[in-house]
């Protein structure tokens, strides 16, 4: 493969991509203005987000086995344009003056029936398409493209959502979708060899892609280590906006620009990550982002009611780490795993990581009222850097990914 093959094909895969996160990003902020100038009610926010969530984590291990048996450039086709599809039915709703709550939720649903296929096919086609040691430093570039989206997508969907009805606002996503996806006409994407020439019962692939994660002692360790730090990091991270009103005396627009704040963080974060190849431990890398993510927390929580200045910058800081985790977290997982079981390694990663947002956002009463804003703030973020330090402990994790 070619240097500047790779970098051509890339850039117009990014290009698409960019559309489709940037009018997503849109949509799904202009949703949930919808429902709360509709409702006024966190409750049913929470509960959206779950439904926007559970499909994905129900259906990742399947999805996983499927995106490794077909062509992955046709499923992030076709993943694309159904969610493209459903937002259009229920734009179709909105014309039609007919929409209900249930239709949205159900609609949520489905699009992410359609989110649990597309982003595993997309991590899965990285390493067919570029030289290993670029592999951590795409995720970065990755990275900055999603937060991007996630800075300019809720501003714009806020504007227009003012400006027009919710319907031409859907329309957005339709558009960005179309981009996406007319972009892969122009790319090839190499799909890998099949270990044999008989598909196997896809029970037996689950089976196998989790046995991958377990069959590499250190990979198994790294997989751990991130999944029980999401189990305390999806908390925390629904308590931003009530932290900025309730604790701090915020406004709207001081919760949305901490969102933001986030955002840019990770930006920078991916920045970083992207500018360049590091010769450094990833696996290490990742322990000491758990830290750094885990101290802005545990601080956070232990500022006064007149703290905002010093918690939006914690939040940056949070941002930047969160982002370098997940680029070094991606490019370890390219590296160790073959081509030909990354569709499932990278779907069971993401249904182990919703299994505890699931939990956190079920649970949210009881980490706001039970234990108090503050001290949930405090409790997690010290869990998430005491697991940080542990994993710098395990030799088998800390020789995966170890430099000569």
């Amino acid at each position: 493969m070619g240097t500047n093959n790779w970098r051509k094909t890339f850039g117009i895969i990014w290009t698409g991509q960019f559309f489709s996160l940037l009018t997503s990003s849109l949509v799904n902020f202009a949703i949930v203005i919808w429902l709360s100038l509709r409702t006024g009610s966190a409750e049913i926010l929470a509960w959206a987000t779950i439904a926007a969530l559970f499909p994905q984590t129900v259906l990742g291990p399947f999805s996983g086995v499927l995106i490794d048996r077909w062509d992955r450039k046709l499923v992030m086709m076709l993943s694309d344009s159904f969610i493209a599809f459903c937002t259009l039915i229920l734009a179709v709703l909105f014309w039609l003056d007919i929409a209900q709550i249930w239709h949205i939720f159900l609609v949520l649903i489905v699009r992410s029936v359609g989110s649990a296929f597309h982003m595993p096919s997309m991590q899965a086609s990285v390493p067919m398409l570029a030289p290993a040691d670029q592999l951590t430093r795409i995720a970065g570039i990755n990275q900055i493209i999603s937060s991007v989206s996630m800075i300019a997508g809720p501003a714009l969907g806020a504007m227009f959502i003012a400006m027009w009805d919710i319907e031409y606002v859907l329309m957005f996503d339709v558009g960005g979708a179309l981009i996406a996806v007319g972009s892969l006409f122009f790319v090839d994407i190499p799909n890998p060899e099949k270990t044999n020439g008989k598909a196997a019962n896809i029970l037996v692939e689950m089976r196998d892609g989790f046995m991958v994660i377990l069959g590499n002692r250190g990979l198994g360790w790294v997989f751990l280590f991130a999944v029980l730090v999401s189990i305390f990091l999806m908390p925390v991270s629904v308590l931003f906006p009530l932290m900025t009103f309730q604790y701090f005396n915020g406004t709207e627009f001081q919760a949305g620009l901490v969102e933001a704040i986030w955002s840019v963080g990770a930006l920078f974060g991916g920045i970083i990550m992207g500018a360049r190849v590091y010769k450094v431990n990833r696996v290490g890398l990742v322990n000491w982002m758990y830290v750094v993510c885990g101290a802005t927390f545990l601080l956070s929580g232990l500022l006064s009611s007149d703290g905002y200045f010093w918690f939006a910058v914690l939040t940056a800081l949070a941002g930047v780490s969160g982002a370098v985790q997940q680029a070094s977290f991606t490019g370890i997982i390219q590296t160790n795993v073959d081509s030909s079981s990354l569709g499932r390694v990278f779907s069971m990663y993401y249904t182990l990581s919703l299994l505890p947002a699931m939990v956190g956002l079920i649970g949210i009463g009881f980490f706001a009222d039970g234990l108090g804003l503050t001290t949930s703030f405090i409790m997690c973020g010290a869990i998430i850097m005491v697991i940080g330090l542990i994993a710098f402990f395990v030799p088998s994790a800390m020789k995966l990914d170890r430099q000569p």
